[in-house]
This record gives structure tokens, C-alpha cells and sequence, in this order.
């Protein structure tokens, strides 16, 4: 087991280069796509490790869950760390228990919050709510009550642009801020993040970020990069980049935002002037994996390189710890 188990706690270090250097070089859908895998797949290792440094430093208490046979009064002479290890561990997997259950619950009452909010408004595609807050955003899977059940799902397929009952939610202060054309480009890119189920990536970073602080950086870079390919996508649907980055600039400064950072928005809050400016410039190149010898081909195969030794050392860890335990002292 050795060092092995330790690794996946700081092999995530490896993905913060590419973080950054996909914001700038990636197509936005292809560094959304690479970074929240590879956040999911370190802080899945991670929290691997730290349940194994737990049964390390808890195997020899009353009451284990673990086989009797692991709980050997000489199974710590097999164990290869101490119990300090193993409570520092516990104190961890607590906090990252405690954190998921937090994002979770306020989830799910954002949610709940906003299918109360819709009850009461028309059906369709774009849901528009009477407020004097200016706000845009892409609500999935929202049906109405009626809608609900198997038979309703199977209906949305042929309504929602994402196939899930989707709703784009906007205010009648934002409309109001926008002209016809930038209304469209709202809609548009509303529409994008619906189909591309943008808000599964914006959750996974999340929930990785919160399993491991060393990820964070990947979470902010991924809700940047999921607001430009929604950019990208609106500019391609209408044909004007330069309305679409003119509705974001405008929509940008009125806003507040979305209900939470799990929920795509139109002018969510970050480096909205990196978006206009991506848009004023040439449409991206839809290119599916950098050139290598690039800095940001080097920094992603770094990345896979780290996400890959963070598996096979989360795998070597379980698989050595479970032969020493089922093996009993020598």
C-alpha cells in the first residue's frame, strides 16, 4: 500500500495547469467536457483514499463495521500507517460528508423553490416571471404538475429542446433590457444549456471541489468554459457574435445573477469580459484534443498522466489493503 495511498490526496496538483490553459485554447464544449471528467475521476480517487486511511486507523475499534476477522487485536502490525492517519482521515471524509449534504439540500430547495415560482405561469419553453430583478437563466427538468409521471416525461421528449422538461426562466427586467435581436441570443443561449446539460458538469466540478480544495480551480474554469459554449452555440444559432456579445455586456450589468452556481445563467457572475471578447474574435477551432508539443497539449496530457496514476494508485491502495486485512497478522 505504502505511498500509494496518500497520492490520489495530491496528484489533482497535476490538472491545475490545464485548467487555464483550456480557457484560453480549448474549444469551450471540449474543455468542459475534458476538465469536469477529470475533477470527477481525482475526487472520486481522493475520497477513496481517505476511506481507506479511515478503515486503517478505525480497524481496531469496537464496533466496526468491517469483517471481525480485519479487526484482529495484531492486525496494526499489518497495517502499514498508524491510527493518527486514520483519525485525521475520519475528521476529513466528516467534512466532505457534511459539505455534500449542504450542496445537496440547497439544491434541492432551489429547486423546489423554483418549481413553486413556475406553478402559476403558462407552459412553454420560456417561462417569463414579473420582476423588477433583472435575471436569465436555464432551469432543467422542471414539469409541471401535470406533466409529471411517465407519460408526461415521454411528452417533454418532443418539447424541451434538452429532453429532460427544461424551462428557460427569465424576468421581465431583462427582457426589458434587451432589444429583439438580444432577446434571441438570451434565448439561444439559454436553449445550449439545456441541450447540453450543462448544469451536470457545473454540479460534478462542484461536488469534486468540495472533496478536494486542490480541484477548485478546475470548478471555476468549467463554469467559465460551459458559459462560452453556450456562447458559441447562441452565436452559431443566430449568426451574430457581435449581438450575442452585446446582449451578455448588456444582461451583465443589470443582473444578479443566478439562484445558484449549479444553475447556468445568461450573465452568471465571472470573467464576462473574457466572454465578450472571445466573442468579438474568430469562432474557435472545434479542434477535439490539443497538439502535443503545446503548452496546453503538454499540460493536458499532464493532467490525464496525474488522473490515470491517481486511479491505479487508488486501485493498487484498496486492492493491497484488502490482501494485508484478509491475510491477518504473520
Amino acid at each position: 500500500m505504502g505511498v500509494f495511498v496518500l497520492l490520489p490526496l495530491l496528484l489533482p496538483l497535476t490538472a491545475l495547469p490545464i485548467a487555464r490553459l483550456a480557457e484560453r485554447h480549448l474549444h469551450p464544449r471540449v474543455a468542459t467536457r475534458l476538465l469536469s471528467a477529470l475533477a470527477a475521476v481525482l475526487a472520486a480517487c481522493s475520497t477513496v483514499c481517505l476511506g481507506l486511511l479511515v478503515v486503517v486507523g478505525t480497524v481496531q475499534l469496537p464496533g466496526h463495521p468491517l469483517p471481525d476477522a480485519w479487526a484482529d487485536r495484531e492486525a496494526r502490525t499489518t497495517a502499514p500507517y498508524e491510527e493518527a492517519a486514520g483519525k485525521g482521515a475520519v475528521i476529513a471524509l466528516l467534512a466532505v460528508a457534511v459539505s455534500w449534504s449542504t450542496a445537496v439540500r440547497r439544491h434541492r430547495r432551489v429547486r423546489r423553490q423554483a418549481e413553486l415560482a413556475l406553478a402559476g405561469v403558462p407552459g412553454g419553453e420560456v417561462a417569463v416571471l414579473p420582476d423588477e430583478a433583472a435575471y436569465a437563466y436555464a432551469l432543467p427538468g422542471v414539469r409541471s404538475r401535470a406533466s409529471r409521471g411517465l407519460l408526461g416525461w415521454v411528452l417533454s421528449l418532443r418539447t424541451s429542446p434538452a429532453g429532460l422538461g427544461g424551462r428557460i426562466v427569465v424576468s421581465t427586467a431583462m427582457l426589458g433590457c434587451l432589444d429583439a435581436g438580444e432577446r434571441a441570443a438570451l434565448v439561444a443561449h439559454e436553449r445550449a444549456h439545456l441541450a447540453g446539460r450543462h448544469h451536470r458538469y457545473l454540479l460534478a466540478v462542484r461536488f469534486a471541489a468540495r472533496a478536494n480544495p486542490l480541484l477548485m480551480p478546475l470548478r471555476s474554469a468549467v463554469a467559465y468554459t460551459a458559459e462560452r459554449w453556450a456562447d458559441e452555440e447562441a452565436a452559431g444559432v443566430t449568426g451574430e457574435r457581435r449581438v450575442v456579445a452585446r446582449a451578455i455586456g448588456k444582461a451583465a450589468l443589470v443582473s444578479r445573477g443566478t439562484p445558484t452556481p449549479t444553475l447556468a445563467g445568461f450573465a452568471a457572475p465571472g470573467p464576462v469580459p473574457r466572454r465578450v471578447a472571445a466573442l468579438l474574435a474568430p469562432a474557435p477551432s472545434p479542434v477535439s484534443w490539443p497538439p502535443v508539443f503545446t503548452a496546453v497539449g503538454l499540460a493536458a496530457w499532464a493532467a490525464a498522466a496525474g488522473t490515470l496514476g491517481s486511479a491505479l494508485s487508488s486501485a493498487n491502495a484498496t486492492l493491497t489493503l484488502f490482501l494485508v486485512l484478509e491475510a491477518g497478522p504473520l
